[in-house]
């Protein structure tokens, strides 16, 4: 999707949260309202996104919520805002996939949509000690998946998983991002790799 497309589908996304019955918001989707102000905050990679619907106007304070939706924006924006208007009340399966893996996988994370993990594993593979604080870094939790793995929440009820494999004499430094079985019942599957883009691209900004 061009830059045009990804405005004119956050357009639509906008008007779309703006229809919709903020409790239910809170409750399918896992965020904060303030009647207030009529905004939602939506937890993404530890930074608080503030969510104002009648300005259509993502913020957020901190340096990293900066990179988030500033260098990374033309992913992350859209992702939170259909995040917001699809989630389903649905706890973590804690079953995981890889992308390629999902009903529609073949039609993204293949060919020019293919994620920059090979750039993870080239700037982490011979410090997981460095992957695991960046990790930290983004809320993440460690795991115990290859040599050093982090859990993330780039949306609250989108958990994704980060593995890193050391690399060695034979082998090449390697990592891969998997999802929760329960990803595409919240986010179609151009909004996932969005989602998965800009999970990944924070650990090399």
């Amino acid at each position: 999707m061009g830059s045009k497309g990804v405005e004119a589908a956050q357009e639509q996304a906008w008007h779309a949260l703006a229809g919709l019955d903020p409790k239910t918001v809170c409750e399918r989707a896992a965020v904060a309202y303030a009647a207030e102000s009529g905004g939602y905050t939506c937890p993404s990679l530890g930074q608080d996104v503030a969510v104002d619907v009648a300005r259509h106007r993502l913020t957020c304070e901190s340096p990293t919520g900066a990179l988030l939706l500033g260098r990374l924006g033309y992913f992350s924006r859209i992702s939170i805002l259909h995040y917001l208007v699809h989630a389903q009340s649905l706890p973590v399966s804690g079953r995981l996939v890889a992308p390629g893996d999902l009903a529609s996988g073949q039609l993204y994370f293949r060919g020019s949509h293919i994620l920059p993990t090979d750039r993870v594993a080239k700037a982490y593979g011979d410090s997981p000690e460095r992957f695991l604080a960046r990790g930290r870094a983004l809320g993440g939790q460690a795991i115990t998946y290859g040599d050093a793995s982090v859990r993330l929440f780039p949306l609250p009820r989108v958990p994704v998983v980060v593995v890193l494999w050391r690399g060695d004499d034979e082998f090449p430094a390697r990592a891969s991002l998997l999802f929760d079985a329960t990803c595409e019942a919240h986010l179609a599957a151009d909004v996932l790799w969005s989602t998965a883009m800009f999970s990944v691209l924070m650990f090399l900004v």
